[in-house]
């Protein structure tokens, strides 16, 4: 079964084969560390999740990194404005994306560089920009030269007009033409510098990425992936400079965007002041359901936010959960609970489409529910299993999903107050009965009966 993926840049769906059999490369564009994320930032790193589960099961090694934008202007005014070093600022929020990701299932990369930690290899490219013709040195920053690359716009569509105008660049006397972006910058003494031939500056966010790819993944790689929204400028301008750097050798082979994510039918963002903090999100409801909502949508297509999908979400995963723990008596291969259902790998192949993927998984919750004998039920609720995997959900046994928020709940005197119901139901005394169920009810308590017995959750709103 072959993966095909978007295109960005050729604006189409191609079959996807990496460059090398044997080796798959991919880069995902990662997070400015100077504050919480907001849930549209989680959307790419979800999806593209989704994608690298994909690639693993057809290739025998997959190289992922997804970088830590750990110097930048926004960085060093959320620095001042704490009164703390900027390192402070850099680690505290670089942490709390890692521990946020991984409550939203999304595996940790590969690699992980930090544009701190690469800047022989930053000033490196830029010397060899400027020694082909590509970059010059300006009053203390040196900028990339638009005009020396033909192709420029070539993966955004747009005129140099539309790409100044767009980009809302600065135009700088020291500019020789109002779009040629920064590559490295002067620092003054309060803030982040490192020393160049140039004097000590700092780099411009966009040769970052293109060091830290070629550093871990070489000057061509397989996959280039983030959100829709930095296709201008951060990733044309990726494309730019790696090529001109390496001899006109094929930055990105793929270019993968996401859609937005909205709210009100906006995108949501900082400057709309219409963010949703992920950090505070994933206090507030399942993590898992926030992972569902946002593989709802195909990923290149926008996406809109709402109390009540996310409900819905809670709502799907508790039919989907409440099946697995009807079968929670069921043994199951740890092979076959592994593999992936053709239909499911089939959608996640044709441009990684998620909500087809998750109707099989819906129709396989279904056939599973309605499985009569013991085999039957065993290939039933192996291949829910897997289907969940394929897209990194169902990974949390029934009894901890339905128990999530139970912290300040005695499990114990719980499970003897059910013991004592049974007792008393046993007597036919209903009275006694129903006064536990409401002492249970006024605990936080919801419970069913059933024919495996009486079962107990954290009641629900």
């Amino acid at each position: 079964m072959s993966i095909r993926l978007y295109n960005s840049l050729s604006r189409r769906v191609e079959p996807f084969a990496p460059l090398d059999p044997q080796r798959v490369t991919m880069y995902l564009c990662g997070p400015t560390v100077y504050n919480y994320v907001h849930i549209g930032n989680a959307r790419g790193p979800v999806v593209f999740d989704v994608l690298v589960r994909l690639l693993r099961r057809h290739y025998p090694r997959v190289e992922f990194a997804r970088n830590i934008t750990d110097v930048d202007d926004k960085i060093n005014a959320a620095a001042r404005e704490a009164g703390v070093p900027i390192g402070e600022i850099t680690e505290r929020y670089a942490e709390a994306y890692r521990e946020d990701m991984a409550r939203l299932g999304v595996a940790p990369p590969d690699v992980e560089p930090h544009a701190t930690g690469h800047m022989p290899q930053i000033i490196a490219m830029i010397e060899s920009l400027i020694a082909s013709g590509h970059a010059y040195a300006a009053e203390g920053h040196v900028l990339f030269d638009v005009g020396s690359y033909p192709d420029y716009g070539a993966l955004s569509g747009r005129s140099t007009d539309e790409m100044v105008a767009g980009a809302r660049v600065e135009v700088a006397p020291y500019k020789r033409n109002p779009a040629d972006f920064v590559l490295w910058k002067p620092s003054s003494d309060d803030l982040p510098g490192w020393d160049s031939p140039w004097g000590r500056g700092r780099p411009g966010w966009h040769i970052e990425c293109s060091a830290m790819s070629a550093a871990h993944l070489g000057q061509t790689i397989d996959i280039h992936a983030g959100g829709v929204d930095l296709t201008f400028p951060h990733h044309e301008n990726e494309i730019a400079q790696s090529t001109c750097a390496h001899g006109g050798r094929t930055f990105a082979r793929f270019w993968l965007h996401n859609g937005m994510l909205t709210f009100g039918g906006s995108k949501m963002s900082k400057s709309l002041g219409n963010v949703l903090e992920l950090h505070a999100l994933l206090q507030q409801h399942p993590p898992e359901a926030l992972r569902l909502l946002l593989l709802k949508g195909h990923y290149r297509q926008p996406l809109e936010w709402t109390d009540d999908t996310l409900q819905q979400s809670v709502r799907t995963l508790d039919g989907w959960y409440g099946v697995l723990r009807d079968l929670e008596d069921v043994p199951v291969d740890e092979n076959a609970a592994g593999k992936v259902p053709e239909a499911v790998e089939q959608a996640l192949c044709d441009d990684l489409n998620t909500p087809v993927a998750l109707a099989e998984l819906a129709a396989l919750a279904d056939a599973a529910r309605k499985a009569g004998d013991d085999t039957a039920r065993r290939a039933a609720k192996a291949a829910l299993l897997g289907a969940g995997a394929a897209l990194g959900l169902l990974q949390q046994s029934p009894e901890a999903w339905f128990r999530r928020g139970a912290g300040d709940i005695d499990a114990a005197a719980v499970e003897a107050l059910i013991a004592e119901r049974n007792l008393a139901r046993a007597g036919k005394d209903w009275a006694r009965a129903d006064a536990i169920r409401e002492r249970l009810a006024a605990m936080g308590v919801s419970i069913e009966d059933g024919a495996e017995g009486t079962r107990w959750s954290v009641a629900r709103d």
